[in-house]
């Protein structure tokens, strides 16, 4: 393990009365990182620049081995002469597993605050980010809260991937990624919890390569706590740079989430089974089309589909030009849009069905 002192943008971070910083609930920040060369700076940057106050803040950074370096960035982060030592601390852990339970269970294990936090090495943080979660989880008396994934993207593909994914055509009812009013929701966003959280129901399950956030709701919910979604607590996410690493990202979410169902005894929602249901109708019409030899039935399910799909784009691609939220993006071909679009449920549907195989024997054995 290796400890190093917390610095602060003093640019960007203000002064916060002596009174309101005694109040203030103590906040552990949790980051699960690994090869985020790209990234950390902006990352880390933003959780520095938060407006509470900076002596009731813990970052713990909990590092999947990076060889990247991502270690060095974050050690000259930390002794920039544009900065300035504060009082709270920041430690870097080691994470021999790499990968983000057992990082979060690592840096849990070490955390001290009252109000645990996630955030990502792939995403930056508004300045009131914790202070916002900080108030609703007292307003609303949730268990959890947390925003939206506002994703963006570095480049004309990863800019449509943004698009994609920030669209209930791509995305399904996953409301983190486009919910513009506040409510009680299944999951968000990374998550501000209540320490007691963990206390209950324990930490992340370090099976779940993926979708551990997910499961880890999932089960705060089927225990009675709540989760509240806000749109208020802001954060932007960088988006994959290529379908073929969306493609990745997609289809081992659609492995795990069958895990998942099969942990917890129950489909979180309906929308999990939609892409897998697509891709099985749509195989299933091929093979008719090939066995009866009626080419018109190779269309049944995928001619409908390209339609929709069309539509949705052209629609993506137009509310884009002239987008509703704060995050401003670049005007979108359409055309670009039904390859991601097709990629989102064709790579989770089919991810879904490998992993109904690869589990096949694990039905019936859900996790308390």
């Amino acid at each position: 393990m290796q400890q190093v002192s917390n610095p602060v943008l003093t640019s960007q971070r203000p002064n916060v009365p002596t009174s309101q910083r005694s109040k203030a609930p103590l906040v552990t920040i949790i980051m699960p990182i690994r090869n985020e060369a790209d990234y950390i700076a902006q990352s880390l940057g933003s959780i520095l620049a938060q407006d509470y106050p900076a002596d009731r803040i813990e970052i713990l950074i909990a590092d999947g081995m990076s060889d990247d370096g991502t270690r060095t960035i974050i050690q000259r982060l930390c002794h920039d002469p544009n900065l300035q030592p504060a009082t709270c601390n920041l430690q870097l852990l080691d994470n021999p597993g790499r990968i983000v339970p057992t990082a979060f269970n690592i840096a849990l294990s070490r955390a001290r605050g009252d109000v645990i936090i996630r955030v990502d090495g792939h995403c930056e943080i508004a300045p009131d980010y914790v202070r916002r979660c900080v108030e609703l989880l007292e307003e609303t008396g949730a268990d959890n809260v947390g925003g939206l994934q506002r994703a963006v993207g570095e480049g004309p593909v990863a800019e449509t991937i943004a698009l994609a994914t920030s669209s209930p055509f791509g995305v399904g009812g996953a409301r983190f990624h486009y919910a513009t009013e506040p409510g009680w929701a299944d999951t968000v966003y990374l998550g501000a919890y209540r320490r007691d959280v963990f206390e209950r129901i324990g930490g992340f399950d370090e099976e779940l390569v993926r979708n551990q956030d997910d499961e880890f709701n999932f089960r705060l919910t089927q225990t009675g706590g709540k989760i509240w979604l806000d749109p208020s607590i802001r954060s932007r996410y960088y988006s994959r740079a290529s379908l073929c690493k969306l493609w990745r990202q997609y289809y081992q979410y659609g492995f795990y989430k069958v895990r998942v169902i099969q942990k917890r005894g129950a489909v979180p929602s309906p929308r999990h089974l939609v892409p897998a249901t697509f891709v099985l109708t749509l195989l299933g019409s091929w093979l008719a089309a090939l066995i009866t030899r009626r080419r018109w039935l190779a269309l049944f399910v995928a001619g409908p589909y390209l339609v929709a799909n069309l539509i949705a784009s052209v629609l993506t691609a137009r509310r884009a030009s002239h987008p509703p939220s704060p995050v401003s993006r670049p005007p979108s071909p359409a055309f670009q849009l039904p390859l991601a679009f097709a990629t989102l449920h064709l790579a989770y549907g089919l991810g879904f069905l490998a992993g109904l195989w690869h589990w096949r024997n694990r039905w019936g054995h859900a996790e308390p």
